[in-house]
This record gives structure tokens, C-alpha cells and sequence, in this order.
């Protein structure tokens, strides 16, 4: 795991464009998928019939949704990003995002954040950040997304 600590947005600002954080990875496990989708009322299938995706996907099993990853990067950031002084940060939304891999379940994701943008705003600061969600042992990322946050002081 690579974690950044900022001393102020003023230090955040020095460091656009470089890597950020790298989380921990973390198992996607069919309990984790089934209570998403209990919570979400998403219960397509190929998220939570274990037989009929081994069956009929073409993934060869059930595999996480794409919005239970793309949360995630809630859990990802606060392992990999901290401010000293904010009174407040909040997800400001996401400007995109993509889901390029399926995430099967079994496998393990992690997430790493570069700093692409930081502008300040009436009592803080907006920071957009590239994000992308890897699969342990994948070609492609599972999420790649552009996330904004703010930050106030």
C-alpha cells in the first residue's frame, strides 16, 4: 500500500500529476456481491445465481456489479488519501467512468489514485482525481473513473 498524507491544499497542489496512493487489495467473495444486491435490489443473475452464471455467463461464474466497484473508491481513498486540517471532505461526483474487465468473484482489486486537478473554491477546494481499479493478475482495469472531491477547511 502507498498512502499520502497532505500538510495543507497547498501541499496537494504541488503534487498534480503524480501518483497518489495505491490501496491494499481486497477480495471481491460472493457475500460481499449478494449483499450488494440485497441492498441495492440489483439481483441480475450473473451477480448472485452462482450455478446459472457458471452455466450460462460468459465469465464462467458470477462476477461483483460494476457500481459495487466503482463504490469502493470510497473505501480506496480513505486507505490512500488524508488532508491535515479539513473540517469536511466529500465525494463531489464523478465527471466519467468506465467498467473495462469484469470482476469475477475470487478475485482481488485495489485502487490507485493520481492527482490530476486541485482548484480552489469558497472555503476549500475541489480535487479531481484519475482513478483506476485494478484485478489482481488482469490485463485490463475493472473501473477506471474520474473522481471529484472537496475539501474544506
Amino acid at each position: 500500500m502507498k498512502s499520502t498524507r497532505f500538510a495543507g491544499i497547498e501541499d496537494a497542489k504541488t503534487q498534480q500529476g503524480q501518483e497518489i496512493g495505491i490501496s491494499d487489495w481486497l477480495l471481491i467473495d460472493q457475500d460481499r456481491v449478494n449483499g450488494f444486491a440485497q441492498i441495492t435490489g440489483d439481483q441480475q443473475w450473473i451477480h448472485v445465481d452462482v450455478e446459472r452464471a457458471r452455466r450460462e455467463s460468459p465469465f464462467g461464474g458470477p462476477i461483483a456489479h460494476g457500481y459495487l466497484t466503482l463504490s469502493l473508491l470510497a473505501k480506496f481513498a480513505q486507505e490512500c488519501i488524508g488532508v491535515d486540517g479539513v473540517k469536511l471532505a466529500v465525494n463531489y461526483g464523478l465527471n466519467r467512468v468506465r467498467f473495462a474487465a469484469p470482476v469475477k468473484v475470487g478475485s482481488r482489486v485495489r485502487a490507485r489514485f493520481i492527482l490530476a486537478d486541485v482548484e480552489d473554491i469558497q472555503g476549500g477546494a475541489q480535487l479531481v482525481w484519475q482513478a483506476t481499479i485494478e484485478i489482481e493478475g488482469g490485463d485490463k482495469p475493472a473501473c477506471v473513473a474520474e473522481m471529484v472531491t472537496r475539501w474544506y477547511f
